[in-house]
């Protein structure tokens, strides 16, 4: 449903302002019908992308066709399939909600009884039917993602782009809305690509896309994207990341990955996984503050996929604790 082929963004290249490429040749296909995660840290080109997409930004090089058409010269079509939920509000807090549908759909030429059948429909799967005279800024956050999203399906769309869309939910809520969410594009058998950095969101979905840097670094399936770290992950956080992930390296036979404060060491059979543990606090007992073994979820496969790496850099302190610890 969503083709791109060999997309490439560059900004500025401007005397004031050096060129910077945000996406690098990027190629990714969303079939019809599938619900899709785009994931990625701050300045991979997810933003960049959702704009293109959204008909926001042309991309210096590249092609991109949403249901057969081309985005570039046949935007008007791809308009018509596409509903979009943007990071920030996009629905007017002055006014009620039925107020806001029926602005949006007077916008699509949407009127009459065919917008109220319409707003009928959008809402049908809200908690907002006592609401609907409410003013938007009355409302809880959960229930202003509601507007926003039923304010999408008015127009029936075939292709549904959200950028963050639980950003500021409290948990309960953002279970709900990805509830919800799943059930409609399953229901109206929608195609649908999301953003978010949150990879709990993605357990779900039928595929996730990681991006880095503006290059499109794995996309399959949560399940196939677990299964390339293995069977099992020991995760160590340590007193001092640096110098105990110089340690682990030496004594291992296995690539030790930092990430933030942790160090992880993956593809660890089961058989070896406790054998590994016990090791581990044998030598360096005092230097160690947590330890666990787990089973690969995404948010192992994201720091597996971008090799993300800490910033800790131990005092001179830090390393004569270590050197005590392993003597």
């Amino acid at each position: 449903m969503i083709i791109i082929r060999n997309l490439t963004h560059v900004y500025g290249g401007t005397r004031r302002q050096k060129p910077r490429t945000a996406l690098h040749d990027l190629t990714l296909e969303i079939p019809e019908r599938s619900f899709c995660i785009l994931s990625g840290p701050n300045g991979s080109g997810k933003s960049t992308l959702f704009r293109i997409l959204c008909g926001l930004a042309t991309p210096t090089s590249g092609t991109v066709s949403v249901g057969g058409h081309d985005l570039f010269t046949d935007a008007a079509a791809v308009r018509r399939l596409m509903g979009v939920v943007f990071q920030s509000p996009a629905v007017d807090k002055h006014l009620s909600v039925m107020e806001n549908l029926r602005l949006h759909g007077e916008l699509h030429g949407i009127k009459g009884a065919a917008l109220e059948d319409r707003a009928g429909e959008a809402l049908a799967w809200t908690d907002l039917k006592t609401r609907l005279g409410d003013r938007v800024d009355t409302l809880s956050g959960g229930l202003a993602r509601q507007v926003e999203l039923a304010k999408c399906l008015l127009t029936r769309p075939t292709v549904l782009l959200l950028d963050e869309p639980t950003t500021g939910l409290d948990p309960a809520s953002r279970r709900a809305f990805l509830g919800t969410l799943h059930r409609l594009q399953r229901e109206r058998a929608m195609t649908v690509l999301m953003t978010s950095h949150v990879f709990s969101e993605a357990e779900n979905a039928d595929s996730v896309a990681i991006m880095q840097d503006g290059r499109l670094l794995a996309h399959d399936t949560p399940a196939a994207l677990k299964a390339q770290l293995g069977q099992e992950v020991v995760v160590v956080r340590p007193r001092h990341p640096t110098l105990m992930r110089d340690a682990l390296a030496r004594d291992q036979d296995r690539p030790v990955l930092a990430h933030g404060d942790e160090l992880r060491i993956e593809d660890i059979p089961p058989a070896e996984a406790v054998a590994l543990v016990e090791r581990i606090l044998t030598r360096y007992r005092g230097e160690v503050l947590s330890i666990a073994i787990k089973q690969p979820d995404l948010d192992d496969v994201f720091v597996h996929v971008t090799g993300r790496t800490g910033n800790a850099t131990p005092n001179a302190a830090g390393a004569e604790d270590l050197k005590e610890v392993r003597a």
